[in-house]
C-alpha cells in the first residue's frame, strides 16, 4: 500500500481584524482540512488543493501573515492511521449533524400528516427543505475523503426522508383528488 501524500499548511496571522483570520478558517474547513493545531492544518494531496491552498496563501499575505505549504507522509503507518482516524471522525461529525436535521425533517412531515393539513404551500416547503438536505449530504460527501463510518446511515436517512416526502405528496394528491 502507498503512503498517503498530505498538503500541510502552516499559517500566522495578526489577530486583529478577526474577520480575517475566520474568513482564513472558513475557507480551510470548506475545503475539508483537518487542524493538527492552531494555524496547522492538513489535506490529501490533490492538484485542486494544491491549487486552492496556494490562493489561500495569497489570503494569508494580505492578512499581513506568513505561511508555509509542504507535501508530506506520515512516519510510519500509525501516524497515517491517527490522520485518518481525524478525517474520518470530523466528517462522522458532520454526518451525525446532518442525521439530527434528518429527523428534523420527518418529525416536521408526520406533524402535518398528524394534524391533516395536506397542503401544497405545506409540501412545497417540505420539498424545499428535502434538497437542502440533499445539498448538505452531498458536500459532506465531497469532503469525505475516506470513507466515514457514519456515510451509509447518512444516505439511509436521507433515502428515508425521500421516501417520508412521496409518501406526504401522495396524500396531498389524494386530498385534493389528483390521482383519481
Amino acid at each position: 500500500m502507498t503512503p498517503e501524500s498530505w498538503l500541510l499548511l502552516t499559517y500566522k496571522v495578526p489577530p486583529e481584524p478577526a474577520a480575517k483570520r475566520v474568513s482564513l478558517w472558513r475557507k480551510l474547513k470548506a475545503m475539508g482540512a483537518i487542524y493538527l493545531q492552531n494555524g496547522v492544518c492538513l489535506l490529501p494531496r490533490t492538484e485542486d488543493h494544491v491549487r486552492r491552498l496556494k490562493m489561500l496563501e495569497n489570503d494569508v499575505l494580505e492578512a499581513n501573515g506568513e505561511s508555509v505549504l509542504l507535501e508530506t507522509l506520515a512516519l510510519d503507518p500509525g501516524q497515517e492511521a491517527k490522520v485518518l482516524a481525524r478525517f474520518k471522525a470530523e466528517r462522522d461529525e458532520a454526518y451525525a449533524e446532518f442525521i439530527d436535521k434528518c429527523d428534523d425533517f420527518e418529525r416536521e412531515v408526520a406533524k402535518e400528516v398528524a394534524a391533516n393539513h395536506f397542503t401544497y404551500a405545506e409540501l412545497e416547503e417540505n420539498d424545499v427543505d428535502l434538497k437542502k438536505l440533499q445539498g448538505w449530504l452531498a458536500k459532506i460527501r465531497k469532503l469525505d475523503f475516506y470513507g466515514a463510518p457514519r456515510a451509509a446511515e447518512a444516505e439511509a436517512r436521507l433515502a428515508g426522508c425521500v421516501n417520508v416526502l412521496d409518501d406526504y405528496a401522495r396524500r396531498v394528491f389524494d386530498a385534493h383528488d389528483e390521482n383519481k
